[in-house]
């Protein structure tokens, strides 16, 4: 089916920094603090994600095998640091809010792609539209991560080594441009989500459904069936 592209109107920087709001740079604290009102995509004209990652908050046991997965197909190593989902435990909280899953949204008006000066961010209709980005343009600019409206920020600046350790922006791409996937058909929508596979328990499923867009129930789900109410955990 192909994908819904409504009519694109032009949006212009000085209406989406109105429209995000004051950006404060947080010195020192590795962080930056956004607020605003995010962009309709009726004015960015950007096709919907043909998938989408839902996660179980309640399910997940922290056991961190989705982020060593991502960074490993991805990069070809293991790293946290190179995850794109992220798992975030607080060993001082109680169940079920010691820890969260933060995956990339694949927003229905990403807030990212129109952030980017150098459109290296972008709907990436080979794959399913969905929003990658183009290391070839990208130019580490941090833009893309300081307009992403959600803590933490779902996408990173790191050092890339393939580029002379240039700073690049990375997100999720639902292992759509993975060089070092496992399977011949690869990822991306019509293929293999490595933190999905790898998931012992089963807290991270792929949708091609477009989940709600306000706030989160669209994205943390009930996963869960009734043996896992034998364990003792909800499961409805």
């Amino acid at each position: 089916m192909k994908p819904k592209v409504r009519e694109k109107k032009e949006l212009s920087r000085r209406k989406f920094l109105k429209c995000t709001g004051t950006i404060v740079f947080a010195m020192g604290s590795s962080g930056y603090l956004l607020s605003g009102c995010g962009v309709k995509e009726e004015e960015l004209g950007i096709a919907v994600s043909d998938g989408y990652l839902v996660v179980d908050v309640e399910k997940c046991q922290g056991c961190i095998s989705c982020m060593l997965a991502c960074s490993l197909v991805h990069e070809g190593t293991q790293s946290i640091s190179l995850s794109r989902i992220q798992i975030l435990q607080d060993s001082f909280g109680k169940f079920p809010d010691d820890l969260t899953i933060e995956q990339c949204r694949q927003c229905e008006a990403p807030a990212c792609v129109e952030a980017c000066p150098e459109d290296a961010l972008t709907a990436n209709a080979k794959f399913g539209n969905v929003r990658m980005v183009d290391k070839e343009k990208c130019t580490g600019c941090g833009s893309c991560f300081v307009a992403c409206p959600f803590t933490p920020a779902r996408l990173s600046v790191m050092e890339d080594s393939a580029f002379n350790n240039e700073l690049k922006s990375l997100k999720c791409d639902l292992c759509a441009n993975t060089p070092h996937h496992w399977d011949e058909k690869g990822g991306g929508p019509d293929g293999l989500q490595a933190c999905v596979e790898v998931c012992p328990v089963g807290a991270i499923a792929f949708t091609g459904k477009l989940p709600a867009q306000e706030g989160n129930s669209g994205y943390k789900v009930n996963l869960r069936d009734k043996n896992w109410a034998k364990l003792g955990y909800r499961n409805s």
